[in-house]
This record gives C-alpha cells, sequence and structure tokens, in this order.
C-alpha cells in the first residue's frame, strides 16, 4: 500500500471512531466490514483453525468495541485492533498449550502481494506441482512451528498479511529495527528447516 493510500485509510478509520464514540453504532460495522477477512486471516495463521479463529477475530472485535474510548485517534485503528486480535490469540495458544490441546494443520495460509491481496493460485498447475507445493506448504507450516513466539508472529505478519514494518512495529509495540532482525533470523530458521528436508531456497 502507497503511503498515501494508508494515510488515506487511517483518515477514514478515523471518521468512523469518531462517528461511532458520537453514538453512531452502525460506523462501526463499517470497521468490521473492511477488517474483518484481514483480522480472520492473520488470527488463523496462528491457530491453523478455523472455528477457534473466527471465535478470537469476533472476540477481538467485541474487545476493541468495548475499548474504543481508550483508542488515540492520532494512532492507526488497523494496528491497534491487530495489537488486541494477536494478544487475543496468543492467549488462546497459551491456554491451548497448557490444556495439552493439539491442533492440525488443516488450514492453508494464504499468502498475500504488495498491495494486501490475497495471491491467486496458479490454476493451470498439474497434479505433480500441486502435490509439491502441498507438501511444501506442510513443510512450512511445520517449520513455523519451530520458531519462538515472537519471531513467528512477525513472519505472519509480514509474509502472510503483507504488513509494513512500520505497522508490524505498532502492532507489536517494539521498534522497526527489532521487527527486521526479527524477521531476519526467523527465515534464516526456516530456510535451514526446509533444506533440512530436502527443500532448496523459497522463491
Amino acid at each position: 500500500m502507497r503511503p498515501e493510500d494508508r494515510e488515506a485509510s487511517r483518515a477514514e478509520d478515523a471518521e468512523m471512531v469518531r462517528a461511532v464514540l458520537a453514538g453512531d453504532m452502525l460506523a462501526f460495522r463499517g470497521l468490521v466490514e473492511k477488517y474483518e477477512e484481514r483480522v480472520y486471516g492473520m488470527v488463523l495463521g496462528m491457530l491453523r483453525n478455523r472455528e477457534d479463529a473466527r471465535d478470537v477475530a469476533q472476540e477481538a472485535f467485541v474487545k476493541a468495541y468495548r475499548s474504543l474510548s481508550t483508542f488515540r485517534l492520532e494512532a492507526g485503528f488497523y494496528t491497534w485492533l491487530y495489537r488486541i486480535a494477536m494478544n487475543l490469540a496468543i492467549d488462546h495458544v497459551r491456554r491451548r498449550k497448557r490444556s495439552g490441546a493439539v491442533s492440525s494443520f488443516d488450514e492453508a495460509v494464504a499468502v498475500r502481494d504488495d498491495m494486501g491481496e490475497i495471491a491467486t493460485a496458479h490454476h493451470e498447475d498439474g497434479p505433480g506441482r500441486i502435490v509439491d507445493r502441498k507438501e511444501l506448504h506442510g513443510q512450512i507450516l511445520a517449520a513455523l512451528e519451530t520458531l519462538p513466539e515472537d519471531q513467528r508472529e512477525v513472519v505472519l505478519l509480514r509474509e502472510v498479511d503483507g504488513l509494513s514494518y512500520r505497522d508490524i512495529a505498532e502492532v507489536m509495540g517494539v521498534p522497526e529495527g527489532t521487527v527486521m532482525s526479527r524477521l531476519f533470523y526467523a527465515r534464516k530458521k526456516l530456510q535451514k528447516a526446509l533444506e533440512s528436508v530436502g527443500f532448496g531456497p523459497v522463491e
């Protein structure tokens, strides 16, 4: 997303937030419709369970609505909402680990392009290539599980949802340099893990 588009989007969000705070409850629906797919996609990347992801994403919007009076209009609603959703997803993962629950990789992680749109598959791929891609996808998900939590978060926010370094820094509450460092080391670990099971560099 171009800087001017990002600023226009932030201004639009701020206008809708003001409307909600002024008593227009329907204005919040505009924020939900604008971000529900992206929030769900990010949470799904963390939880890899469709039902859990829907519940956590819905909880994130409910919590955002109830906490809207604490939102600073000069900040970005998008990153503020993502921080709420990310924290809820992390809490969910920790509760699941404490309970001993184990989930399988039953969901595809949709990779987004530079504009934040979900990249489309090449429908003309033959069966062999489809199988190879599915196998690679499974290995990537397994490799993600080996990363420390903070590195896994930054990979998902950057590679899955397509957030800028600046937005990731806001979501995670760390400097941009820390984001870049975590992403650098996470990518190295992922590449090493993939090479160990016979996959070369991933384009």
